[in-house]
């Protein structure tokens, strides 16, 4: 158990709960663990209701059929270690999924671990937001942090105002909304289609790597942007496909609210690896003294100094929080850390 905390209402439950106090002079940066999450609609087959992790195209064919593959080979393509697949079976009645489906895809997610969750198509705009919402409950009072990936109708990416203004709806540190939708051998694809190519890409890279220029799987994108749409679209957090000539790449790897994705997947992997490494080692095992307490900082410090060693941040500081008491049950540390990002702008004075 984790989640966020503050200091008039402290949570009840034994856990280690990370407080990020972001400062104005470094971001946190890293790296995500490879498993998108994604459910199936409309599914008649064996197994309809039940989990899949699958980690080959081939397994995807086998299990779910042809009609069902192409999400989850694009999430493949893109990066990801593995897919975990949740078959969401048809309605009573048939047609396209109630609210109430979506709600209880939603809470059946919640009880299994990922880095990336994503849908395989085009979803309702009340039903992103409420997913938005899912994934910012889950970080804040669960303690379960995953970014989502969202995209839009193929007719919306020939219009950036509109996928601007979808970034604008979703705004959150952990919400990526892709506005551009692509061309694959003759086949537009929508950028809600192709949102799951995005997750694989986000989940699969390296803790020390940025998407930013990251080549995509596609010929061409559905619309060109002009330099000013591009940079509108930044502006407002969209994450924008581009040709640059030869290939299509990622503009730039942005959530809604502007921050990078690599700093969010930073915040995602400390708070779920020092809370795990917490619960399987030292949370009920170790007496809060200062040996205790030494203890408990010499393990911190050590998991953040791998991430150093891999070029992910630098100037580790773990120590007890000066301003609160560890008494008790109860410990308070205060980790300082500088980020190592990657170089994204360039300028050259050139003098002759």
């Amino acid at each position: 158990m984790g989640g966020t905390w503050d200091t008039t209402s402290l949570p009840v439950r034994p856990g280690l709960y990370i407080n990020f106090v972001e400062a104005a002079a470094a971001q946190i940066k890293g790296g995500a663990r490879g498993t998108v999450a994604m459910p199936l609609f409309q599914y008649e087959g064996a197994g309809a209701g039940q989990f899949f992790t699958v980690e080959k195209e081939s397994e995807a064919a086998q299990w779910f059929g042809d009609a069902f593959v192409e999400p989850i080979r694009f999430s493949l393509l893109g990066g990801a270690k593995e897919v975990l697949v949740y078959t969401v079976p048809v309605p009573s009645g048939g047609g396209d999924p109630a609210a109430a489906d979506y709600a209880a895809i939603r809470d059946v997610f919640s009880t299994r671990h990922f880095n990336v969750f994503v849908f395989p198509g085009e979803v309702p705009a009340s039903e992103q937001k409420a997913t938005l919402k899912w994934c910012a409950d889950s970080r804040d009072d669960e303690g379960k942090h995953f970014l989502t990936v969202f995209g839009g109708k193929a007719e919306d990416d020939l219009d950036p105002a509109k996928g601007n203004q979808r970034s604008v709806d979703l705004a959150d540190d952990y919400a990526v909304n892709l506005i551009s939708g692509v061309n694959i051998e003759g086949t537009v694809y929508s950028s809600a289609s192709y949102a799951p190519y995005v997750a694989g890409l986000i989940a699969g890279t390296g803790i020390n790597k940025s998407i930013t220029y990251a080549p995509v799987y596609a010929g061409d994108v559905a619309k060109r942007l002009r330099n000013t749409e591009i940079h509108a679209a930044l502006q407002k957090g969209s994450l924008v496909l581009v040709h640059d000539g030869e290939k299509v790449k990622v503009e730039q790897g942005l959530v809604t609210s502007r921050k990078k994705v690599r700093a969010m997947r930073a915040r995602q992997a400390i708070s779920t690896d020092i809370t795990k490494a917490a619960a399987d080692a030292y949370i009920g095992k170790l007496d809060n003294n200062a040996d205790g307490q030494a203890a408990l900082i010499s393990a911190v410090k050590a998991y953040l100094e791998r991430l150093e060693l891999n070029n992910v941040l630098t100037d580790i500081a773990v120590t007890l929080d000066p301003d609160r008491q560890s008494e008790g049950d109860t410990v308070y540390l205060l980790i300082a850390f500088t980020e190592i990002d990657s170089m994204e702008r360039i300028f050259l004075t050139i003098k002759v």
